[in-house]
This record gives C-alpha cells, structure tokens and sequence, in this order.
C-alpha cells in the first residue's frame, strides 16, 4: 500500500533551499491537509475530519500551520487550557513525511509560542507516549530553547481507554521565556 503524503509534493532539494517556511494560523480551508497529514502520520490519532476543520475555525488563535510552497508541510494544533488560561496544551503536532527532520515542529510551536507572546501564556501541556522519542526530543528542545524546564508525570494509563490505546505522560514545560528575552536560553 502506497500511502500519499500531499497532494502537491515539493522536491527534498527545494526544501533544503528553503528553509524558512511561512507558519501562520489555520483556515478552515487547511483542515482537510491537516486531517491527511495526521492520518498520514502513523502516529497521532486521527481525529474526523470534521474535528479539524472545527479546529481551523475554533482554535485558530492556538494553532498554526507550516506551507513550504502552497503545499501545507506540517501543523501544530492546541488550545488554552480552561481552568489554568496561562497554559497552552499542544493537542497534535505532526510534520508530513518529506518535510521531517529539518526541525519543522520546532519551528512551529515556536511561532506559536511567539503568536501568544504578551498573553499570559506562561506554560506547555502535551501528551506523549512513552515510545514516541521523537516527539520527547522535539518538546525537549523547544524547553531548551525557551529556557524552561520539561516534567513528564502519568496522565492516563492503558486501563482508562476503551480500546488499546498506549498510556499517555503529561509533559509539562514552564516556566516559558520569550523567544525574544535576551536572556531566554537560545541553544538548539
């Protein structure tokens, strides 16, 4: 089975030439890349496409989206959480399979981050499971950079789940700093 990665794939040597992708917020019109980019993924769990496309028109403000080109490269989805406003959970973060490894996901939820600057957010929540390093390494080097410390903790363990579903760790990082406080620590 062939899986197919976007509909208007960009050549690796292209991305290599460029690589300041645009991240901006969702539209609704992005939510049927971001649905296929997450189904794509192997990882998250997809959601319905309909939940993503409420995503790109509720959560907007607590969402981006990479396009290298006109092709739509990656997202990073979240929301502030209700009972603490000074937390940001990331909900999903996915980067389409030619775009992976060129610190995509980084480079988004640090444009998200810098979007939210001046408005209280002062903390990252995501859920991880224990096998998925790559995730682990990506949040771990975006509390580097924002010179804040990252704390996993149990969340939801295997029994709550209906299905078979791996438990999920809470990762926690705060306290956040500015990507633009000098004295933010800045090292990848």
């Amino acid at each position: 089975m062939q899986t197919q990665f976007s509909e208007f794939p960009v050549p690796i040597e292209q991305i290599s030439a460029d690589p300041s992708p645009v991240v901006r917020p969702p539209l609704v019109e992005d939510g049927a890349h971001i649905w296929q980019i997450a189904h794509d993924s192997g990882v998250l769990d997809a959601n319905s496409s309909y939940a993503y496309l409420m995503w790109c028109r509720d959560f907007a403000a607590t969402s981006v989206i990479a396009e290298i080109g006109s092709t739509v490269a990656g997202f990073a989805i979240g929301y502030r959480r209700p009972e603490q406003p000074d937390t940001l959970f990331v909900w999903q973060v996915a980067v389409d399979h030619p775009y992976r490894g060129f610190g995509l996901g980084v480079t988004m939820l640090e444009q998200l981050l810098d979007n939210l600057a001046g408005q209280g957010i002062t903390a990252l929540e995501t859920t991880i499971t224990a096998d998925n390093a790559v995730s682990i390494a990506m949040f771990g080097t975006l509390a580097r950079r924002r010179g804040a410390l990252m704390r996993d903790s149990a969340l939801f363990e295997t029994h709550v789940f209906p299905d078979s579903h791996q438990a999920e760790r809470l990762y926690l990082i705060a306290p956040l700093c500015d990507s633009t406080d000098p004295l933010a620590t800045t090292h990848p």
